[in-house]
């Protein structure tokens, strides 16, 4: 089969024949696959950088960990895979996927699940998002970002307040749900003083943050307590794009009624996970066919996997490949 292969870690995918995956048990079943989206937890694992990556293979192994496709049976589904899926044919859990449904393409339905993995977990199981609150989403601009956006609108959210750096993005969000928006093209000051501003006015309840990093020590300064009763915060951290440590002072832990959280792979309960694929993605490929989530997708083919894995991939879109 024909297949996107990563021979050596660090290196790019190459599109090469591959021996295809056999079922080895009752619990595992062929998948023809017709699209996956290239993501940043793929391209960590691809080079060896994430936490969750696999180890070296010297025949090489095939990239992408989830997809969409059709079962024997014509069935189409979004299935996490037991081998590698950007490729012609995979292994899945036959106990884990997710029927679709009419009106949504297999490229818009392979897009969805990471982001949404990256966004309404954590906003339903560390966040506890209740209806009405406000929530500040740091690094918005990205795919999961406005993902974010939507789904945080769709739980309930009465004002979201989104950052970023670029500015023609930042202002394309109020479209998806966004009442204030926040450069970090600033300076620190600047940036501080809008939240410091907005959250006096509005406290806020919820932050998700996919950078981490600098913009993250300044949200925190920001929200600092000067003695007062304050409202819990309920800050999760998702992404480590703007660095993966920060500073943090014992006087904001001290100040502020501060729950800090992380929302990834490894962090989450079998039962959360269990949610993930019987309620939760299920609900939004539902909103998705239905032209309620918005999303901003380019499609490229198999044998194209080289030039689409290093491409510059334009704030807010995501590459699926088809095939």
């Amino acid at each position: 089969m024909k297949a996107a292969v990563v021979y050596k870690k660090g290196e790019m995918p190459k599109y090469a024949d591959f021996a295809e995956p056999f079922v080895q048990n009752e619990h595992q079943i062929l998948l023809s696959v017709k699209a996956v989206a290239i993501t940043n937890l793929d391209k960590g694992k691809a080079s060896g950088q994430h936490y969750s990556s696999e180890n070296d293979n010297q025949n090489g192994f095939v990239v992408g960990s989830d997809g969409v496709g059709l079962l024997e049976d014509g069935t189409r589904v979004y299935a996490r895979g037991f081998s590698g899926t950007i490729a012609e044919k995979a292994i899945i859990d036959r106990n884990i996927l997710v029927p679709l449904p009419d009106g949504i393409s297999d490229a818009v339905a392979a897009s969805l699940p990471n982001a949404v993995a990256g966004s309404a977990m954590a906003l339903r199981f560390r966040a506890e998002i209740k209806a009405g609150e406000t929530v500040l989403i740091n690094g918005a601009t990205g795919f999961t970002g406005q993902m974010a956006i939507q789904i945080a609108k769709h739980y309930g959210a009465k004002k979201i307040i989104v950052t970023g750096r670029n500015e023609k993005t930042l202002q394309s969000l109020f479209e998806l749900g966004a009442d204030e928006i926040i450069s970090l093209k600033q300076d620190d000051e600047t940036i501080m003083a809008q939240i410091k501003e907005i959250h006096s006015k509005t406290p806020i309840d919820v932050i998700l943050d996919y950078l981490w990093g600098h913009p993250a020590e300044l949200i925190l300064t920001a929200i600092k307590g000067n003695g007062s009763f304050t409202n819990k915060v309920r800050y999760v951290t998702i992404g480590g794009m703007a660095g993966d440590t920060i500073q943090l002072s014992s006087g904001i832990l001290r100040s502020v009624n501060l729950q800090l959280s992380g929302s990834g792979l490894g962090s989450w309960t079998k039962d959360e996970v269990k949610l993930l694929f019987s309620e939760i993605l299920p609900e939004m490929f539902l909103l998705a066919a239905q032209n309620k989530l918005k999303v901003n997708i380019e499609t490229v083919n198999l044998a194209d996997i080289e030039k689409a894995w290093s491409a510059e991939i334009p704030d807010g879109k995501r590459f699926v490949v088809k095939i």
